[in-house]
């Protein structure tokens, strides 16, 4: 039977790591013009600094934060993005966020669709650029005071997983996550699922539905779509066990990048990847959610990517038995190329 997949993620996402200069500096080798870069100083606390083409250079907004969107903020910023990757200057305060001098970086990139273009699929128009090979795409739209509005997504397939901010108000950061529109969770804190969510409806091929009684009366809201790509994205849910021989969880790739969460109880975005940790048992995570530094946990909460999937290698936050738990995965390899047999073996 035929298998669909990306043979190769690395066109679409990408791990960077890179050291700080302090001035203007070019960060090249990402292998493709990055649409989406989410940047993290790993050695001390300092915000994470979230950067997009639809909204275009110099505006960032705060994975970390309710804060609205600063634009040449004072401690740096992406000032170009280029073919390869994307330009840093230093703001008027420092350059600390995104590139002090010999300070130690990580930026996640993924490929959309360009600057945007206008979508008329939804009740209110929006501006779209969307990767439908790599189910990706950066949504932002104006909504009404009150009502449910539907909005173009431009993805051609349901998404799994969204995040939303609106980018001009001090607001929460929106998930809707892969159990459905009942409940949402926060992208800036550690709380768990709640019931008062800005989705409304299941998603279609086509359109996302908003509650504008949670995030009514915003201009320029912004929302990252995601939707399952065989082999190169998985977005999902499981259980704990409560012991050291965790949980293991079938993804069908070898995952470069994965986000955590408990949504059954309070607990942080933990951020795993393979260019910060290169081999297994993986430790150095960071927190979406936190400010903090990069933290070698050292058995805290351990976790091991595999050929098809992850597994969990403690009784740690991320393997509670009493709990359940959302994650976000990207890979570095699909477990079957499009040219095999697909399996399920573990």
């Amino acid at each position: 039977m035929a298998y669909t997949t990306i043979d190769k993620p690395s066109d679409y996402f990408e791990t960077k790591l890179y050291t700080g200069t302090g001035s203007s500096h070019a960060i090249t080798g990402v292998g493709f013009s990055p649409n989406w870069v989410w940047i993290k100083h790993r050695n001390e606390a300092n915000p994470h600094k979230i950067f997009d083409t639809v909204r275009g250079v110099g505006k960032s907004l705060k994975s970390n934060s309710t804060d609205a969107e600063a634009s040449n903020e004072e401690n740096g910023y992406v000032s170009a993005f280029g073919s390869d990757g994307f330009t840093l200057v230093g703001g008027s305060t420092s350059s600390n966020d995104v590139n002090k001098s010999s300070g130690s970086y990580v930026a996640w990139n993924w490929k959309a669709g360009g600057s945007g273009s206008t979508n008329t699929d939804g009740s209110v128009n929006s501006t779209v650029s969307a990767n439908a090979t790599a189910g990706f795409s950066i949504v932002e739209y104006n909504t009404a005071g009150s009502g449910t509005q539907t909005v173009g997504h431009g993805l051609g397939s349901a998404p799994t997983f969204i995040i939303t901010k609106p980018a001009q108000n001090t607001e929460s950061w929106y998930v809707y996550i892969p159990t459905g529109v009942s409940s949402s969770l926060r992208l800036n804190t550690t709380a768990a699922a709640i019931s008062s969510t800005p989705y409304a409806g299941t998603p279609t091929s086509s359109v996302f539905s908003i509650n504008n009684g949670i995030i009514g009366g915003y201009s320029d809201v912004i929302s990252y779509c995601f939707t399952d790509v065989k082999g190169y994205s998985k977005f999902g849910s499981y259980k704990g066990t409560g012991n050291v021989n965790g949980t293991f969880v079938y993804t069908g790739q070898k995952s470069r990048f994965i986000i955590i969460k408990r949504s059954s109880a309070s607990g942080s975005w933990y951020m795993y990847d393979t260019k910060r940790d290169t081999h297994n048992v993986m430790n150095k995570e960071l927190g979406a959610n936190i400010a903090n530094a990069e933290n070698d946990l050292d058995g805290g909460d351990d976790i091991d990517f595999l050929s098809n999937g992850f597994k969990l290698r403690d009784a740690s936050s991320n393997n509670d038995g009493n709990s359940t738990y959302i994650y976000m995965a990207f890979a570095e390899n699909p477990f079957v190329t499009s040219s095999a047999i697909p399996t399920t073996a573990r």
